[in-house]
């Protein structure tokens, strides 16, 4: 477990919003953590050998504007971070540079305050969830593209959800399961931060999208670090098919 009494080179108010990725034969975590000195989010590190025990080492990535959920990910040899950067008025793109130490801005996909932008490959394209309404946690929107920093275009059906905070914003890595595309939403009601739903995509092109859900996945627990509820799951399929998944949770009531 990483905590903010684990942070040792900023002041933390909280860390939250933890990705994973495979480094040599360990494991290295990036998580937002919230500056107390200036108020903004800011991407660290952590390592561990087993995925279980984790070792904090610092921030790797400050920008003048808030930065969160770090979603990190693999694509033809090369590791690439997509944050959420809302104060930069469009979702932006980086590069390991080199991984998992340094990261290259890179360019801008799509302009707008979108909240968790969360990407992947499907059927010969690359896609993107993201939430189009960061202060009502009600919207999911969607964008693809026919190459990675290719032109981004939104979806026909846009957004695909509108007023729904039990499920429409991303929290979490979408996967493959038994071949099937799942994603993650968060379950907003009653407040931010209360848990995370399942929904399984059934129809994926540029003009036509479905889901189904699964049900819900994370929720308030009995320890204390979790009591309020869960909001985020990054789960990874091992070698010997089965699952280790990061997630985070709140010991105390956040604002709507």
């Amino acid at each position: 477990m990483v905590t903010r009494h684990h942070v040792t080179d900023i002041p933390a108010a909280f860390v939250a919003d933890p990705f994973m990725a495979r480094d040599g034969d360990g494991w290295v975590m990036f998580m937002e953590v919230m500056n107390v000195d200036t108020g903004r989010g800011e991407i660290a590190l952590a390592r561990s050998a087993d995925g279980v025990a984790w070792t904090y080492e610092g921030v790797v990535l400050r920008e003048p504007f808030h930065l969160s959920y770090p979603y990190v990910f693999n694509s033809e040899g090369k590791h690439y971070l997509l944050p959420e950067t809302l104060g930069a008025g469009a979702v932006r793109l980086y590069l390991g540079d080199p991984f998992p130490t340094r990261w290259r801005y890179l360019r801008e996909l799509i302009l707008g305050a979108y909240a968790d932008p969360s990407a992947f490959e499907y059927n010969g394209r690359w896609w993107l969830l993201c939430c189009g309404n960061p202060s009502g946690h009600d919207m999911l929107n969607l964008f693809s593209a026919p190459a990675l920093e290719a032109e981004w275009r939104e979806h026909a059906s846009r957004p695909l959800i509108a007023g729904n905070r039990r499920g429409a914003r991303p929290a979490g890595r979408v996967i493959t399961l038994d071949g099937n595309l799942v994603r993650f939403g968060q379950d907003c009601h009653p407040q931010y931060g209360t848990a995370v739903r399942g929904f399984g995509l059934t129809d994926l092109t540029t003009t036509s999208y479905a889901e189904r859900e699964i049900g819900p996945i994370l929720g308030p627990g009995k320890e204390e670090w979790n009591r309020r509820g869960m909001h985020h799951i990054d789960p990874q399929r091992l070698e010997d098919r089965t699952w280790l998944a990061c997630v985070d949770g709140c010991a105390a009531l956040t604002a709507p």
